[in-house]
């Protein structure tokens, strides 16, 4: 009456795509992990009401350095607007120092916190050089600082030349100096033309002029003779002429005996042989 019962074979179920699958967490062991979270938890908790404790206001300023031509006053009132408002812990130490170094003739500035109510400040002077022919003055390093008039001494000697090249003309001044000093001769002024042509002015009224090439050799030169004889004779010299191969020529003022303490026998820069 009935027939065979079929055998149904059951369909496997469809395997999902690896992409598809549910990505399942690790397994993490949550009872141990979790006292080191809420002890680092306490922690910053702990340094954020520590630092809140310790910025406390700012009470008391020390200021130290030499003050030759830097006002502690100045230096006072810089402190005073980089600091208003901020406590210990919360001033900006940079931005004080940057307040300072704005002060004239302060070179550097180092600021440090001084717990529990106080900054201590402590300042380099700068070391002027000379004046600069576009105002201001520049540093042994070569840099411009101080163009307010009312900061430039007079008596220091003038340097000029092209934009940019304060610390080249700053070097070739310190560099002579010293050795002309050694001789009793002071410079007064230092000029590199746009041609790169360099000369300098001494105290005594005598322009000596150097040219663009061999520098130095032609300053060891006047150093080991030209020099003796503006010595004896600076009022009669007007200028003393490096630029020559084999000596120099000298440029005398009006009325002055020019054959006389010289003899020097030089080439000029055009190759005409002459003698000064």
């Amino acid at each position: 009456m009935f027939g065979r019962a079929r055998n149904r074979r059951r369909k496997a179920p469809r395997r999902q795509p690896d992409w598809l699958a549910r990505p399942r967490l690790p397994q993490l062991p949550w009872s141990r992990i979790m006292p080191w979270l809420t002890g680092a938890a306490a922690l910053s908790a702990a340094v954020l009401l520590l630092a809140w404790v310790a910025d406390q206001p700012i009470r008391t300023v020390s200021i130290a350095g030499r003050f030759e031509r830097v006002s502690p006053m100045d230096v006072q009132r810089a402190v005073r607007e980089s600091t208003a408002g901020k406590g210990l812990i919360s001033v900006n130490l940079a931005a004080v120092r940057d307040a300072v170094r704005a002060v004239p003739w302060v070179d550097t500035v180092g600021v440090e916190r001084n717990f529990p109510h106080g900054l201590t400040v402590v300042i380099g002077e700068q070391r002027a050089a000379a004046r600069w022919s576009g105002g201001g003055l520049v540093n042994v390093r070569g840099e411009l600082f101080a163009s307010d008039p009312r900061h430039i001494p007079p008596e220091l000697p003038l340097l000029s030349g092209p934009d940019g090249t304060q610390a080249q003309v700053v070097s070739r001044y310190l560099a002579m100096r010293g050795r002309l000093q050694e001789v009793g001769m002071r410079l007064l002024a230092v000029r590199l033309t746009a041609r790169g042509a360099w000369e300098f002015d001494l105290d005594n009224g005598v322009t000596v002029r150097l040219g663009r090439q061999d520098l130095d050799g032609r300053f060891d030169t006047f150093m080991a003779t030209a020099v003796k004889i503006v010595s004896q004779r600076a009022t009669d010299i007007s200028y003393v002429d490096m630029r020559y191969a084999n000596g120099f020529a000298i440029g005398w003022r009006t009325g002055a005996d020019g054959g006389a303490g010289s003899g020097v026998h030089a080439r000029s820069p055009e190759g005409e042989a002459r003698n000064v």
